[in-house]
């Protein structure tokens, strides 16, 4: 059996990249609410970067297979926001936000360094530090905007289908909360039967945002180089 080097080392690099940008994520989310005024969140031990108290492990697994994954969902009372609308909707926000500041600030590193050394976007399999340095920045940058763009789907239990509390109804809403168990369900076994399928709906959204965030970066590091 032979051993794909690309593999292995996309691994090593995933890895540390994926504990980072779930935690940021779910602390985002947790930090958000306490702010709102509720506690719950801070009492479960959610504001924190500790990987252990967000990790979910198929969550964690399917990011590394297919490059869209979850954590376990932070605990929040809306009960403790002024108005429960928009506390939900803001600390639903919270999570994709983080994901996206977290890839902008990646592509920085990412862009100088390709500029520098003619790296092309893509593992850069070599052992010197700008080579380390722009292969983390690289999966920073795309890990990050996959778990913006997929955590934004207006799917049961993601973080789109909480946002949409703003914009459904009231009696609409509740019904798909209702739901939420089941649609959740089906959602997560197509995901991991039918990875492709998803690709092929977020990616146009995917390059938009990455394309958004290169847009701003690259005149940026050009003035700099």
């Amino acid at each position: 059996m032979s051993i794909n080097i690309y593999n292995i080392l996309e691994k090593l690099y995933l890895v540390p990249v994926i504990l980072l940008s779930l935690s940021f994520h779910e602390f985002s989310h947790a930090y958000a609410s306490y702010k709102l005024g509720d506690p719950t969140a801070k009492d479960a031990g959610r504001i924190t970067l500790n990987p252990l108290k967000h990790l979910d492990i198929l969550g964690s697994i399917m990011l590394l297979l297919t490059r869209f994954g979850w954590a376990k969902p932070v605990p929040i009372n809306p009960l403790y926001y002024k108005d429960r609308k928009k506390g939900t909707m803001l600390v639903s926000f919270a999570g994709p936000l983080s994901n996206i500041i977290l890839a902008f600030l990646a592509s920085f590193p990412m862009v100088f360094l390709a500029y520098k050394n003619g790296y092309y976007i893509g593992l850069i399999p070599r052992f010197n530090i700008e080579a380390i340095l722009f292969n983390l920045s690289y999966y920073f940058y795309l890990i990050n905007i996959n778990l913006a763009v997929f955590n934004i789907l207006p799917v049961p239990p993601l973080d789109g289908s909480k946002i949409l509390v703003g914009i459904l109804p009231a009696k609409e809403y509740y019904r798909l909360l209702y739901y939420e168990r089941y649609t959740g369900l089906i959602f997560m076994v197509l995901l991991f039967v039918f990875p492709q399928v998803l690709e092929r709906i977020l990616g146009p959204l995917i390059w938009a945002v990455g394309t958004g965030i290169l847009t701003i970066v690259e005149p940026v590091v050009r003035l700099i180089l």
